[in-house]
């Protein structure tokens, strides 16, 4: 079941009900968790369940669900299984045909989809990027060619390089980077990838906290767009938009919802616009 990622208030009663009547509490941190449960006046059983002992503990796991207990499974914060441990839990109580029922609730992946201003009918998630520079910039090269919106999980430690890579690789790729999601110091960053570095640089305390990384959809360059302009479905966003905006707001919004660079979006915009 799904738990808070920064503010208590959002732990939906379902789910505050659930823990109060399960039998036991399987969760990734159980001091973490048991400041959720002393938060909200329970006292419940707590057996730590992350990814250095899930293999071993499992089996005991099962055979207590088999005997009629209800255990709830928990991480630190969020959905279990969403870069979190779980899996292996889940998949032997499917084996052993146990019910497994979702409560659902917080999700920093689904939250920063909310807000991010991107494209959300298709995205990639890719949770934490590697660790060393040169496997992740292949791998950030690799995931801004996909035409979907790319969300990805960061550390505070990693998070500099990484903006400082995709500043190289993509700099006019539109990115939504949220910080510190529902917690007291939230911020959120939206525009190319090559004034991120710069965002962060500017206050030290924003390299602090969890971090959540969107990249817009990579758009197949095609027709037009070979010879300079635009694409077709980047053609449509501005056209859109002219019809609503002025030149100049319209032309800034279509550059960064599409990742085209601002020059060839306001060339377009002065040949539509006569």
């Amino acid at each position: 079941m799904a738990t808070p990622i920064g503010n208590l208030e959002d732990l939906g009663a379902r789910a505050a009900r659930v823990l109060a009547e399960a039998d036991l509490i399987a969760a990734e941190d159980t001091r973490h968790s048991g400041r959720l449960l002393t938060h909200l006046g329970l006292s419940r059983p707590l057996l730590s369940l992350h990814e250095h002992n899930e293999g071993a503990r499992v089996p005991r796991l099962v055979e207590r669900m088999l005997d009629g207990q209800v255990v709830a499974l928990i991480s630190d914060a969020g959905t279990p299984l969403v870069s979190d441990p779980g899996f292996r839990l889940v998949r032997a109580a499917r084996e052993a045909g146990l019910p497994v029922l979702p409560v659902p609730g917080p999700s920093a992946v689904v939250a920063a989809l909310s807000v991010a201003g991107l494209p959300s009918d298709r995205f990639c998630f890719e949770g934490f990027l590697p660790a060393s520079s040169g496997a992740r910039r292949q791998r950030l090269a690799e995931l801004l060619k996909m035409p979907a919106t790319v969300v990805c999980f960061e550390s505070s430690h990693r998070i500099a390089a990484c903006s400082a890579d995709l500043a190289v690789l993509a700099p006019e790729r539109s990115v939504f980077l949220a910080r510190e999601m529902t917690k007291q110091f939230e911020e959120h960053f939206f525009g190319h990838a090559g004034t991120l570095p710069d965002w962060l640089a500017a206050d030290p305390n924003r390299l602090r906290g969890e971090f959540v990384l969107l990249m817009a959809p990579c758009r197949e360059p095609s027709g037009d767009a070979l010879e300079g302009g635009l694409g077709a479905e980047e053609e449509r966003v501005l056209t859109t938009l002219l019809a609503e905006l002025p030149l100049k707001q319209a032309v800034r919004l279509t550059s960064h919802l599409t990742g085209v660079a601002r020059n060839r979006v306001y060339a377009r915009a002065l040949a539509l616009a006569g």
